[in-house]
């Protein structure tokens, strides 16, 4: 079975949106996707799009994403984050992930992008094995920080 990577397109959302929904599940948090397709949709496709999505598909069938976005560095200038790659559970274990993987890293070289990051859960092990075949830095020295959006939100108020 040949595996196509590809961009996304706006008729995907539903299979992608299934996808992100089977990744929450995976790392234990189903209540914490607010996101819809909707959403997605105009986050994507609408006139200021912010993330970019590949799809990984076999035969017409979306069994793996990779979403990424333009970061910036104060340092470095521009960069790519990759959000998410999610590879389907019965899709697992035939190199759709690498495959994405490396095209995420292509388009960051497209991009001219001086710098790659992502996250990795840390008790996520294949993944963290995976990642280390690239040869990549794992950094301890930083700690992650964010705000929800009732946050957000109350601060702009003030």
């Amino acid at each position: 079975m040949s595996i196509l990577i590809r961009k996304g397109r706006p008729e995907d959302l539903p299979e992608v949106y299934k996808l992100i929904q089977e990744l929450a599940e995976f790392e234990n948090a189903p209540e914490e996707v607010t996101n819809t397709v909707e959403r997605m949709y105009e986050d994507g496709y609408g006139p200021n799009p912010c993330y970019s999505l590949l799809v990984a598909e076999e035969n017409h069938i979306i069994t793996g994403i990779a979403i990424y976005f333009i970061k910036y560095s104060t340092w470095k200038g521009r960069g790519l984050y990759l959000d998410d790659i999610v590879v389907a559970k019965e899709h697992r274990r035939k190199g759709i992930g690498r495959q994405l993987f490396n095209e995420v890293v292509c388009e960051a070289a497209r991009l001219n992008a001086y710098t790659m990051h992502w996250q990795v859960l840390d008790w996520n092990n294949s993944a963290i094995e995976f990642y280390k075949r690239y040869l990549c830095s794992f950094e301890n020295d930083w700690v992650d920080c964010k705000l929800t959006r009732q946050q957000i939100l109350s601060f702009a108020k003030k």
